[in-house]
């Protein structure tokens, strides 16, 4: 018996990899977060499987399906928006399992920002313009962040800031933010990444709360800060991977 941790992408029902997809067909259990995994998915389980909703569970009651399931010998595959390997709660789940002596596996999938940057039409590093993302968040009702992880630690490095759970603190972030960045750089707010209703929103630092207000925007969304959004891209050279100034070694070599 193993548990299949699963990323089930950002929405999209056919976002999810092969191989979770491949899982979630063969699935005698399936453990899933509640409204933001596409019900498409879990049409994909056989007709006998049985389909846990966690999104009022506490983590207690999610190892005791876990542990059910183990002792009955059937395979298990808990499903996560996005990927597992940021703000997934997976972390917890795999430590009780160790503890427990109950096999586990990862599948990733595709992450939040990875869906907003398709829906913006545009890459996030671009050379001479930027070449780090930094994927955070920003406290507010739940867990406190890490000491040197506020805004304006991470503000500093000048980076492309991919901010998640932060639609309800945007004065905040633009009152950090305005002295490292400026109130003209550029932001995008996609919520809803490639589901049907997905939106983007483009505009300026200074109007950050504006836009997330006057375009409705609750929840499942993301914000990205950063210079490498202007459309101009001052600066933005081609790549050297491609240059025909790279030295490229013989063919067979």
């Amino acid at each position: 018996m193993t548990v299949h941790f699963v990323g089930a992408g950002p929405g999209a029902a056919d976002l999810i990899t092969v191989r979770g997809l491949r899982l979630i067909e063969s699935a005698r259990v399936c453990l899933y977060a509640g409204a933001i995994v596409p019900r498409e998915l879990l049409d994909a389980a056989p007709a006998d499987a049985r389909l846990v909703d966690t999104a009022d569970l506490t983590l207690d009651e999610i190892v005791a399906e876990f542990r059910a399931a183990h002792d009955d010998g059937l395979d298990v595959v808990r499903l996560h928006s996005g990927d597992t390997s940021f703000y997934s709660a997976v972390g917890e789940q795999i430590r009780r399992l160790a503890a427990l002596g109950i096999p586990y596996d990862i599948t990733p999938g595709v992450p939040a920002f990875a869906a907003a940057s398709a829906a913006l039409g545009r890459e996030l590093t671009l050379p001479g313009v930027g070449q780090t993302v930094v994927l955070t968040r920003v406290s507010n009702n739940s867990t406190a962040m890490p000491p040197g992880e506020d805004l304006a630690t991470l503000g500093r490095s000048g980076a492309l800031l991919v901010l998640h759970l932060a639609v309800r603190e945007t004065a905040r972030i633009v009152a950090e933010l305005t002295p490292l960045y400026g109130a003209d750089c550029p932001v995008a707010v996609v919520a809803r990444a490639s589901r049907p209703d997905e939106l983007v929103v483009r505009g300026r630092l200074a109007d950050l709360e504006a836009l997330v207000r006057d375009n409705g925007v609750k929840a499942v969304a993301v914000i990205m800060i950063g210079r490498v959004l202007e459309d101009s891209a001052p600066g933005f050279c081609e790549s050297h991977l491609y240059s025909p100034e790279r030295v490229r070694s013989a063919a067979g070599a």
